[in-house]
């Protein structure tokens, strides 16, 4: 997310430059009656531009029917000086769910679709390792409690569209597991609604966005919504900037359609919201009313609050906090690896709002909340709330029984441990970098809580043999899971090969996958002495046979399982639908000119440097090429070159690895010389 810095005149400019550019500048005179929360709009967004948490934004505000303020702030392309305006295209990343839920109703509506039929009966080939699938209804895959693992990963987010995805999501799912029964819990799953899309396809008979132009943009005159802006021809769309370097990245396209890959604006999410949730617009009145009703698990963790209240499509369909004063919210948050987005609508109040950031951490949910109580104060819908200042709350007394509680935690990506201090009454969480052991935020007790310095809640919580860390989200009045304990296991099995710190290189990578997704292309496993049974590759994973390990928690999104199969005379290693061979087995780059070919398998190639070395590549004209640090715990993403953006000659270190991505047949030149000369001379 680029850092910019505007000051002086050149700030006063731009805000004046985006307030004509809206077309919603008022006579002199006249009194806006949303100023306060286009102030806080305004306010907002240039907040997170100036900090470098986006590069751009977008912001719109609906009420009664009507747009009251549309608005785009900062460059949607740097090199030719294009600011936004409310007219710029934004991905939407996880808003698209809404698209794909109500595309459902709009067949269920048509008698084509039963909510609660299994999905086999509309796709036959749908099949998983593990028969509980069978019980897998298509309202499961709208509200997130179908068990499914998460996130089809390989290539569905990059610079073209894959239509292949759905195919790969299907073979995936084929080789996977349940990760809790068909509708016990509600887990955030992407791969749910990658089915719905193909239901609508099956069904209807038509392609996806087919069926959504005619179905839903045109009928609610919605031409600046659809594909990702990677795939948009023609229209004003917001590029992406990297924070670190200030360049550009290709425009992004994210293949996953119903779970993530739509576009738009600020206002025409308004637009589509109010519309969704509005008699006769869009749904009969008995879809409608599904469309506005919580869908609970049949069970879920004992928590203090209520959950965060899921519904088909919507990740909020109600909020203690708002509902106590008689305003029912409904909200849906989308991110991807360039922009993060948030959508809020009250139907009783035909009020909605909306904030995209170019950026994947602009912090759209807070903003648009911001927004929205803006304009229920100025409703008289809510009272103003005046924040009082945070005062940290002393330390308590631990609970004796609290200490029992430590150990092992982890998320789908990352293994913490939770550590107990009685001296001092506090909890520390670390997180692990290899076996490095990382502080990242110290709890203090007090009140039947733990307190972070920020000022948030956690409490642990537990449900059959499980534990989890809790976050209370106070804007809400909601509480939403963390982590999950990693269990001590009785009978313990090992893999058939040592996985403790070993690196691995990923073999399945297209040309066009996303630059953010590096961070998986060269990873490292490892064994921890306190944790026999269980693995950490590209997640905590519980070994099953030498040859498996799964998934080890109910409650935890976007787990990913670990097989281990020969090719070639080694054990290569498949994480999901992610593709892994040994470092050791990468060739060595030679001194002078190497020629490297793209099997007909399509498989990456791989070098590794064995001194320093300049480099100088002929490739492709769709190739690609990446170099990676050979210090591969020095970040999350070790990439230090990446021809995707990075043009000309290349340093590469001692011991670093060199990525070839292409098609069948391909073949890279690599012309390397020394780094350093005889100094002598």
């Amino acid at each position: 997310m680029p850092r910019v810095s505007v000051i002086g005149v050149v700030f006063l400019c731009l805000v004046l430059f985006a307030a004509v550019a809206s077309g919603k500048t008022k006579a002199p005179g006249t009194q806006n009656p949303y100023e306060k929360a286009i102030t806080t709009a305004r306010s907002e967004a240039w907040k997170a531009i100036n900090s470098g948490k986006c590069a751009s934004a977008t912001a719109a505000i609906m009420v009664d029917g009507k747009v009251v303020y549309a608005e785009g702030f900062g460059m949607a392309d740097r090199q030719k000086s294009i600011p936004v305006n409310k007219a710029t295209i934004f991905n939407i990343g996880s808003i698209s769910k809404m698209y794909v839920a109500a595309a459902i109703m709009l067949l269920v509506d048509d008698g084509k679709v039963s909510l609660d039929r299994p999905v086999t009966d509309y796709l036959p080939e749908f099949r998983m390792a593990d028969n509980r699938y069978k019980a897998i209804t298509v309202r499961m895959t709208l509200n997130h409690t179908s068990g499914l693992p998460g996130t089809e990963g390989a290539n569905s987010f990059g610079s073209i569209y894959c239509d292949n995805v759905k195919q790969e999501t299907i073979d995936t799912l084929a080789r996977s597991h349940l990760k809790h029964a068909p509708g016990a819990l509600a887990v955030y799953c992407n791969d749910g609604f990658t089915l719905a899309e193909m239901i609508v396809e099956r069904v209807s008979g038509h392609r996806y966005m087919d069926f959504l132009n005619e179905r839903m943009f045109k009928p609610l005159g919605l031409k600046d919504t659809g594909m990702g802006v990677g795939a948009i021809k023609g229209k004003p769309v917001a590029s992406y900037y990297d924070p670190k370097t200030g360049k550009t990245q290709d425009l992004e396209v994210l293949s996953i359609l119903g779970a993530g890959g739509l576009s738009s604006t600020a206002e025409e999410l308004c637009r589509f919201v109010d519309a969704l949730l509005s008699e006769n617009r869009l749904l009969k009145k008995a879809s409608l009313a599904e469309m506005k009703k919580a869908q609970p698990p049949a069970s879920a963790p004992k928590l203090r609050h209520p959950e965060m209240s899921c519904g088909l499509g919507w990740d909020i369909t109600s909020a203690p906090a708002y509902d106590a004063a008689g305003v029912r919210v409904f909200g849906k948050s989308g991110g991807t690896g360039h922009y993060s987005s948030m959508v809020f609508t009250v139907p009783d109040k035909r009020i909605s709002v909306a904030f995209v950031g170019a950026g994947p951490e602009s912090g759209a949910m807070t903003i648009a909340l911001n927004i929205l109580n803006a304009v229920l104060v100025e409703k008289k819908l809510i009272p103003e709330k005046v924040e009082a200042p945070f005062v940290p709350p002393a330390a308590e007394k631990l609970p004796q029984d609290h200490v029992s509680l430590g150990g092992y935690y982890a998320n789908q990506s990352k293994l913490g441990q939770v550590v107990f201090d009685t001296d001092k009454d506090t909890a520390t969480v670390y997180f692990f970098k290899g076996q490095e052991k990382v502080p990242a935020f110290k709890l203090v007790y007090n009140n039947g809580y733990y307190h972070d310095p920020e000022g948030n809640r956690f409490y642990f919580t537990g449900r059959d043999g499980e534990t989890y860390l809790v976050a209370h989200l106070s804007h809400f009045k909601a509480d939403v899971i963390q982590l999950q304990k990693v269990k001590a296991l009785k009978n313990t099995q090992n893999l058939r090969i040592n996985t403790d710190g070993k690196l691995w290189l990923r073999r399945n990578v297209a040309p066009f996958e996303s630059p953010m997704g590096t961070e998986t292309h060269c990873v490292r496993s490892s064994l921890y002495k306190d944790l026999p049974g269980y693995v950490f590759f590209m997640g905590i994973k519980k070994i099953g046979s030498p040859e498996f390990a799964g998934m080890p928690f109910d409650a935890i999104r976007d787990q990913t399982e670990l097989t281990f199969f020969d090719r070639a005379g080694a054990a290569w290693a498949r994480v999901s639908d992610l593709l892994y061979s040994p470092a050791e087995d990468a060739a060595i780059l030679k001194t002078g000119e190497n020629s490297v070919k793209i099997g007909s398998d399509g498989y990456n190639q791989w070098l590794t440097a064995t001194e320093d070395v300049i480099v100088n590549f002929t490739k492709p004209e769709k190739g690609r090429v990446i170099i990676f640090s050979p210090d591969d715990n020095a970040a999350d993403d070790n990439a230090t070159y990446d021809s995707a953006f990075d043009r000309g000659d290349a340093y590469v270190a001692k011991n670093s690895y060199i990525q070839f991505a292409g098609y069948a047949d391909n073949v890279f030149t690599v012309r390397a010389k020394p780094a350093r000369g005889d100094e002598k001379k």
